[in-house]
């Protein structure tokens, strides 16, 4: 058999490579690693990102339920209440009977608790600045657009 007639070899086939640097998830990972010490050291008062979520989403609502904040800014059971419990013990938010349904606890900010979110939302928005601050007015637009997609 000539060398031209010989059957041709298929290659053997190459696994995948993973390249982690690469993974959608470790690049969040890392953005988030930097926007939350730029966070920490912005936010100007002692609060967690779960923390503020739960003043500032109190701020624009109202007061509202527990399970109801805890949908409103995507945390589980167990982690609002946990939040609810420091930011209560910190005298920034408070239970009351829901009016409307007596087995049902209302949360609401305190006036330390209206004072503290004025106090920092100038700072929570410099954060988002600061963190977007690499990309121009249009990419920042573009990142918000596809990471909403993504949730």
């Amino acid at each position: 058999m000539t060398r031209s007639s010989q059957p041709k070899r298929s290659p053997k086939p190459s696994r995948p490579c993973y390249v982690l640097e690469d993974q959608v998830g470790f690049i969040l990972r890392q953005v988030w690693q930097r926007h939350a010490t730029i966070f920490a050291r912005e936010i100007g008062i002692h609060l967690t990102p779960t923390q503020w979520a739960a003043l500032a989403k109190l701020t624009e609502t109202g007061p509202c339920s527990q399970n109801q904040l805890g949908r409103l800014t995507a945390m589980d059971v167990a982690t609002i209440k946990g939040v609810i419990d420091r930011l209560t013990a910190r005298g920034l938010t408070e239970t009351s009977p829901d009016p409307e349904d007596g087995r049902r606890l209302l949360v609401s900010l305190t006036r330390a608790g209206q004072q503290m979110a004025e106090k920092a939302a100038p700072n929570a928005l410099a954060i988002t600045r600061e963190t977007l601050a690499p990309l121009d007015a249009k990419e920042r637009e573009t990142l918000v657009t596809l990471l909403s997609k993504l949730r």
